[in-house]
């Protein structure tokens, strides 16, 4: 998944020549906290709210006062896990993104990548997750992939992220089936620690919104 395919078709930029004012209204319609300032195609830089509450006449074009913005962006072909990596790092509610000459094409907001990482493990298909713990030295995709497989299901989605006991990891697995007893008793004879496991509905439903959560706070929302 790349960075030209998660740009929002509606988010909106702004001119030097345009207010403050108007830049905090934007940010109030779209749940942002910065906005792009574009001149033609040319980024000058991201806009924050804070710098805005700076300003003592807000009603003034952006372009009258003396602002120090900072410039990250992405490239049209960065990978979705490298726009995460530098939205969060940066702290930001948004990226801007550039064709390789350097002109603007748009944005990705947090939403978006919200809304994609809910895609990237599988949460619009119905089916059961289960939840492996394990240390990093015993991770093994294949073997996972073969018991998961052996019970005539499919991985819709996986993704592995730090336990509580830093030396090992969560694995979670999305299946395309909600019948999963087969599979939980096939993972405890090869001896995996079954950490959790949600089959019906609710619990899935309850568990993406505990995954989105998570995700969000990841992004330091």
């Amino acid at each position: 998944m790349l960075a030209k395919e998660l740009i929002s078709e509606v988010f909106p930029s702004i001119k030097t020549s345009e207010s403050a004012a108007k830049a905090l209204k934007y940010m109030e319609v779209f749940r942002v906290t910065h906005l792009p300032i574009v001149n033609n195609t040319e980024l000058l830089g991201l806009i924050s709210d804070t710098d805005i509450y700076d300003m003592n006449l807000a009603d003034e074009p952006i372009g009258a006062h003396n602002l120090s913005l900072i410039r990250p962006f992405v490239y049209l072909d960065a990978h979705f896990f490298e726009v995460l990596e530098i939205v969060n790092s940066l702290n930001l509610s948004l990226i801007p993104v550039l064709d390789y000459d350097d002109n603007y094409m748009g944005a990705i907001t947090l939403q978006d990548l919200a809304r994609r990482f809910a895609e990237l493990v599988g949460s619009q298909h119905p089916g059961g997750i289960i939840e492996l713990e394990m240390h990093m030295l015993d991770y093994s995709l294949s073997e996972i992939a073969q018991i998961v497989e052996s019970n005539d299901a499919k991985i819709l989605g996986l993704y592995v992220t730090e336990g509580a006991d830093t030396s090992k990891i969560i694995v979670t697995i999305k299946l395309n089936r909600t019948d999963i007893s087969a599979i939980l008793q096939t993972f405890d004879r090869y001896q995996y620690t079954v950490r959790g496991s949600f089959a019906d509905n609710e619990e899935v439903d309850n568990m993406n919104s505990d995954r989105f959560e998570q995700f969000m706070n990841y992004l330091n929302i």
